[in-house]
């Protein structure tokens, strides 16, 4: 008995390390689409974006015009982000319109949604969406 005991808690050990560590936000993502959650708009085609979460909670990126950045703090599938700056240069048609919706959802907090290496985050009011792929 005291073996079966100690065998099935060797199994239970090695099955929460196989589990590994759980998923995380911190990485590079690349824009998928962005809008309202009824209607999101497909990324302007030929247009390479990123979005780097580091593990030291800065945030930064770009979306096609303007280079931004700031801080970033992940509780639960919440996502708390501090004041964000960007570059200033003129952005017009589709890559303004991405620009703003994205950074749109950056404002003080957002939910999020992590489901394999899809990135989903909605803006505090529900009104913006993006969604960003790993790259």
């Amino acid at each position: 008995m005291k073996k079966l005991i100690v065998g099935l808690l060797a199994l239970l050990l090695l099955a929460a390390c196989a589990g590994g560590s759980p998923a995380t936000i911190k990485g590079q993502w690349e824009l998928v689409s962005h809008g309202s959650a009824s209607s999101q708009t497909p990324a302007a085609p030929d247009v390479d974006t990123s979005i780097d979460f580091s593990s030291d909670g800065q945030m930064n990126g770009n979306v096609g015009c303007n280079g931004f950045g700031g801080e970033y703090k992940v509780d639960g599938d919440t996502i708390a982000f501090g004041p964000v700056m960007s570059t200033m240069m003129f952005c017009e048609g589709p890559v303004g319109e991405q620009e703003m919706g994205t950074i749109a959802v950056f404002q003080e907090s957002a939910k999020f949604v992590l489901a394999g290496d899809t990135l989903t985050i909605t803006s505090a009011d529900g009104n913006s969406v993006i969604v960003l792929a790993r790259k």
